[in-house]
């Protein structure tokens, strides 16, 4: 199966259509605070011209009824929990009706957070993410690709692999080779600003994906 792509912390339409030509899978809006964050009116004016894309938000530690919200106005194919990424979260998020929940894992130094195998178990994806100093992902760094790949060999189960974290069209392809992951998720890598994405560099993202 080919690896499928995502684009995060899309900020603008424009950059939504040029990810739904280059037959990008997933397109990715942020509400879990920083330079990408948008409100869920932005989002929905935002993702309006996603078609067939799946649409992402992404998370912090959302309470039920603003999850619920979100999901339902834009509407969202998938919830992906960073603050919150517990077995427990991820049953509350499809207790009020999210369709696909994803979970991050955040990495430091190689080392996966305890409650990893956990949910590979009960979500619909596991994101790996480079740890920042807040406990959350998004840093826009690499982790240790070989030091996690032996670790993931047992744990991988139900859920699929995302991986994320410092990825660029320069490194995509050897990271799919070192982890073999079902998506690729990029924000940062293929930014001129932050927000704002370079088609250009959009474009060779997808093909390195592709080729690898």
């Amino acid at each position: 199966m080919r690896v499928r792509i995502k684009f995060c912390g899309l900020t603008r339409e424009q950059d939504v259509k040029s990810a739904v030509e280059l037959g990008a899978d997933y397109v990715g809006v942020i509400f879990a605070g920083g330079p990408r964050n948008r409100t869920l009116d932005e989002a929905a004016h935002i993702l309006r011209g996603a078609a067939a894309v799946k649409r992402v938000g992404v998370f912090g530690s959302p309470h039920a009824t603003e999850l619920s919200r979100y999901v339902a106005s834009i509407p969202l194919s998938v919830a992906q929990l960073h603050g919150d990424s517990s077995a427990k979260a991820v049953i509350g998020a499809r207790a009020i009706g999210v369709k696909e929940v994803w979970a991050v894992v955040p990495v430091l130094d190689g080392v996966l957070a305890d409650h990893a195998e956990a949910l590979f178990l009960c979500a619909d994806a596991v994101v790996l993410d480079t740890r920042a100093a807040n406990g959350l992902g998004g840093t826009g760094r690499l982790f240790d690709w070989a030091a996690v790949a032996g670790k993931l060999a047992g744990m991988r189960r139900n859920a699929r692999l995302v991986v994320a974290g410092g990825l660029t069209p320069e490194n995509v392809a050897e990271a799919i080779r070192f982890l073999k992951p079902d998506v690729v998720d990029v924000s940062s890598g293929v930014e001129s600003a932050p927000g704002v994405k370079d088609p250009i560099l959009m474009s060779r993202f997808v093909e390195a994906a592709r080729s690898a």
